[in-house]
This record gives structure tokens, sequence and C-alpha cells, in this order.
């Protein structure tokens, strides 16, 4: 990428970790923030008024499944691979995401596109066309422990350095998720159109694997280990998960289910990764522990999108309204907890000097956020124009 010409957006209210700066300029030179401040010197050949608009760190989401949603927005309808990911890449940027953690699930004979062969060729394909994207490109690779056939492929491809974040899933019904199986059977049926007798397969064979599930599973922990590759857990439930998780070195805990479970992830000193929709809506879609309480409870260091790449800048807001954290703290979930969490926090995840220019620039109308720009390294990718 051709660095970018220098550049001063002046006048603007900037959200920095530990704060606000009202009425602050920021100054970009060859795609890093190179001041900030009240008063800067103009030497740069671009400038742009704020006119008191809010300046924010571009989010950095660690897990997104939207590629899964518009790979296949019903069941069996499928697009072309290409022109999901450049089309999302658009979508990512005007949702003001700068570094974006695609979520590809191995998870053999449950749904379509989280089949081995298609997940590890869409691993393939952005490895390939990562470069040519507006956003930073990553994969978060989701491995369904009672897989056994994707062991040598996520093998293969953390070896490659193709996975930059792993985590571990369990979706058998009885724990979890699913603490029941009828919940399991209604979400499969209605959500990805499997009949009666499919859903029935699945769960037998997950039943039968899952006696194995935790020698696969501590095979990639210490493969992850060794190549220094974080990894999170989904849906964790009881004490006991979390005191296991941390024996093998797992340092997020994806969207615990209830308040057992967060509190003995955070009191582990885990980072504990909550949904952005869940926060905009009040409540979980499978009725399990509400974000916004996790929050009240004082725990809670992630918002990442989920499914949905929008909500991540309206439950940012949200928070603050409802009092639930400051704006700079809630900025900070989907900012700079999510970078050093994966330990890429010294190159970008905040608005501070040095770092790279992810930025955006954020109007709020009527109490409805909206961005206006984003710029990744300076760049400027996505611009929207307002009445």
């Amino acid at each position: 990428m051709v660095s970018p010409e220098s550049l001063l957006i002046e006048n603007a209210r900037i959200v920095t970790p530990s704060g606000v700066l009202d009425g602050a300029s920021l100054v970009v030179e060859n795609g890093r923030i190179a001041g900030i401040g009240r008063v800067l010197p103009i030497k740069s050949r671009a400038r742009i008024d704020a006119s008191g608009n809010w300046l924010l760190p571009g989010f950095i989401d660690l897990h997104s499944d939207a590629l899964e949603k518009d790979l296949e927005p019903r069941p069996n309808t499928r697009f072309p691979l290409d022109i999901v990911l450049y089309e999302l890449d658009k979508k990512l940027a005007a949702c003001g995401v700068t570094t974006i953690f695609h979520s590809i699930s191995f998870a053999e004979g449950e749904i379509g596109v989280r089949c081995n062969e298609a997940a590890a060729a869409v691993i393939e394909r952005i490895a390939e066309l990562a470069p040519r994207f507006v956003v930073g490109t990553r994969i978060h690779a989701r491995f369904e422990i009672t897989d056994e056939g994707a062991v040598p492929r996520l093998e293969a491809f953390l070896k490659k350095g193709k996975i930059q974040l792993m985590s571990f899933m369990d979706h058998t019904p009885g724990q979890g998720q699913f603490r029941e199986a009828a919940a399991f059977e209604d979400y499969y049926r209605l959500v990805y159109g499997k009949e009666k007798r499919e859903v029935h397969d699945i769960i037998g064979r997950k039943i039968r694997s899952r006696e194995t599930a935790a020698a696969r599973l501590d095979y990639l922990a210490v493969l992850c280990r060794s190549l220094g590759i974080p990894m999170a857990s989904h849906d964790d439930d009881s004490k006991e998960k979390i005191r296991w998780l941390c024996e093998r070195a797992v340092g997020i805990s994806e969207f615990p289910v209830n308040l057992e479970a967060l509190r003995a992830a955070g009191d582990a000193g885990l980072r504990i990764c909550l949904g952005a929709p869940n926060v905009l809506r009040g409540f979980s879609q499978g009725g399990n522990l509400s974000a916004r309480q996790a929050i009240q409870e004082g725990y809670g260091d992630i918002l990442c999108s989920d499914y949905a790449p929008m909500t991540m800048l309206h439950a940012v807001f949200t928070l603050e309204i409802l009092g639930l954290r400051s704006l700079h703290e809630a900025v900070n979930m989907v900012s700079l907890e999510p970078a050093a969490a994966v330990g890429i926090d010294g190159e970008t995840g905040s608005l501070e000097e040095g770092k790279a220019a992810d930025v955006l620039l954020v109007a709020r109308n009527n109490g409805v956020p909206r961005i206006l720009k984003t710029f990744v390294s300076g760049r400027e990718v996505f611009s929207t124009c307002l009445s």
C-alpha cells in the first residue's frame, strides 16, 4: 500500500483509552498517528474539519460469522466466494471494522459452509486475497471438538501461519449453548432448514465423538501454545470448564452462558468476549446470559459482532447511554481490549501516537451514531454524505 499523504483532522472529540479530548486534533504521517492534542503544528497537505464529531479507533472484531451468513444467507443458497469476500470487505469498512477476524468453522456434517472442505477453501482464498482488501483481514478458526477429521487440516493451517486465532466449541446438547436437546433441534431446524432425522443424526455423532474430544483439543492447544497463537473457548457454562481451560492456557472466554461461568472466567483472569448484538438487543438470542447483565456485574472485556457487524458501533453508544460503561471504556471493548487479547495492541487498537492510523469519524445526530469516514493506516476506505 502506498503511504498516504499527511493528514490533519481537527475540531474533533477524540476518544483515547483513558478519556475524551474535546476540540482536539489528530495528525497522520505515513499511515501512523503522529500527534494528538488541542494545539498541533499544521504541516499537513490535507485537512478535515470534524465539526465537533467524534474520532474513535477502528474496531477490531475477533468473532464474526458474517462471512458464513453472506455465503449462505438461506439454506442451500450460496453465492460465489470472491464476490462475498469483496462485498463484505466494503460492508465492514462502512461499519467501522478496520481489522476483521473472519470466523471459519470446522464442524463436519452440521452446516453446509462449515464442512471441512468448504472451510479450508475459504481460508486458502482469504490468504490469497487479503492484501487486496481495504480492512485488515485475519482468520479465527473455530474447531468443533467433536469433529475428528478437522485436526490434520487445522494443524497444517496453523503451521503455515494462516490462522491468527483458534477457538474451541462444543455444541453437543446437554451443556454449553444448548442445555436441552430440544433447543438444539429447534435451532438447527429453524435456522438451517434441517429435517428432524438430520438433526438426530448430528446429535448422535456428536455424543459418540465427544468421548475422545479432549485428546483432540489438547493436541491443538499444545500446538497453538508452541506457535504463539491465542486461543478462545466458546459458550462456557461452569467453573470446572473454566478451570480446565486455564490449565491449557486458553485466554479468552467467548459468550459465557451463565453467571457461574462468567464470574469464574473473570476471576481466573480470562478475557471475556460478549456479543454486540446481545448488548444492543438487551438479551441473548438463545436465552442465555444477557451481555448487559454481565457488564452490570462488572465483567466483560471485549465486544464482537458475532453475526452482525453493524451492531458494534451502536452497542458502544448503548453502553454509554445506559450508564453501564463510560464512552472511552465502551470504545476500548471494541478496539484496545480485543487488540491486546491477540497481541496486536502495539500496532493498533487505540488513538495513540505511533500506532497505525485506523480511525473512525462518527456523527451522533438524533441519537443514532453514524460512521462518516473510515481510515485504515491513514487511507480513507469509506466515506458517506450527510445532508
